[in-house]
């Protein structure tokens, strides 16, 4: 284990495992767990838990959902192990998980153990790499883009994921459990979302694409290589995945893609540090994508705008925990903010639609 990897840092106080049941368990359900065992945290990512697992050489990672109370469904690790211990045969970006404890007497929590993927993820904080290098950046964006395409591509019977979820009625089931969430998680600093919610409903698109989707997908969700940023390696984050409407990702990644002429607060919001020279804009991503999968696109606004909301809710939910002292992580200090400019941004869409 390299204790100087830029993706990991010595585990948070208050995010440590019990190692008392979990390592004997590991040893026993896991297949290389031998040798001394060392754990670190992978530190980005704000809901569920990272931590990498070192037996000697052999690594994994292990994943388990946030502490205190979390929304009914969300930080499903059963779903989760479901897709990856499948997923890799047609899709080899999709880490392979090996095992899943559901026995609440070893950590209290469903989680399951995967491969280790070796690269690293572009945030914010390291995306200065970026800097005077258009042409990596025109690369890395069109490969974000294919990497989604080629996603939606997979057909679900090749992986033994045919009856996972239920597409019918997936978007209309959707608009209904997020508004659900925004209402458990509202506080009183919370914007106004009435006249949003009435335009998101007033016209749910009839989803003739069926697809297997991500839920959450987005550059910080992708690992690159370390010799070549604009080669994936891994897709991150697969707890919400399922069969629905692909356009319902292409929704989610274009409220995170950055334009060089968003307002400061729509940057602030997200933190995809596409607005640099060299990477596509916008209107250029939904073409690429819609020329990749031959996709019906009328109807992108409406995705667009409700994927500005869902990023809202999910970020409401975590500011909420924050609030309510269920974590005492201080990033979440500024989720408020970034939860306005996203319901703001809804509302600039709806206007210019």
């Amino acid at each position: 284990m390299n204790e100087h990897d830029p993706e990991t840092m010595a585990v948070r106080p208050d995010e440590t495992l019990d190692l008392t049941r979990l390592e004997p368990w590991l040893r026993e359900h896991l297949e290389g767990a031998d040798g001394p065992l060392n754990v670190r945290q992978f530190g980005g990512g704000h809901a569920n838990l990272t931590y990498l697992l070192a037996f000697g050489k052999t690594e994994y990672v292990l994943r388990r959902p946030p502490l205190g109370p979390v929304a009914p469904s969300a930080h499903d690790m059963g779903r989760e192990h479901r897709v990856l211990s499948r997923l890799w045969h047609k899709f080899p970006l999709a880490p392979r998980s090996f095992v899943l404890c559901q026995d609440k007497a070893i950590l209290g929590v469903d989680f399951h153990v995967l491969e280790r993927k070796e690269g690293f993820v572009i945030r914010n904080a390291n995306a200065g790499l970026l800097d005077g290098q258009p042409e990596l950046a025109a690369r890395i964006g069109a490969m974000i883009v294919d990497v989604l395409a080629d996603l939606h591509g997979v057909r679900p019977a090749e992986v033994d994921l045919d009856d996972l979820g239920r597409p019918e009625g997936f978007v209309a089931r959707q608009v209904e459990g997020w508004m659900q969430r925004w209402f458990a998680a509202v506080d009183d600093s919370a914007p106004e979302v009435a006249d949003v919610i009435a335009w998101i409903e007033r016209d749910i698109p009839d989803s003739p694409q069926v697809s297997l989707i991500h839920n959450d997908f987005k550059l910080d969700n992708l690992m690159v290589a370390s010799d070549d940023p604009a080669r994936a390696v891994a897709v991150l984050d697969w707890d919400m995945c399922t069969r629905g409407d692909p356009l319902m990702d292409l929704g989610t990644l274009l409220n995170y893609w950055t334009d060089p002429d968003d307002p400061e607060s729509w940057r602030n919001a997200t933190f995809m540090p596409t607005d640099k020279p060299g990477f596509p804009s916008r209107a250029e991503v939904a073409a690429r994508y819609g020329a990749r999968t031959g996709f019906d696109m009328s109807r992108l606004l409406w995705y667009r705008v409700f994927g500005a909301f869902k990023i809202a809710v999910i970020l409401q939910q975590i500011y909420i925990r924050y609030l309510r002292g269920q974590t005492k992580d201080e990033r979440f200090a500024a989720m408020g903010p970034r939860v306005h400019a996203l319901i703001d941004k809804s509302r600039q869409m709806m206007q210019q639609g």
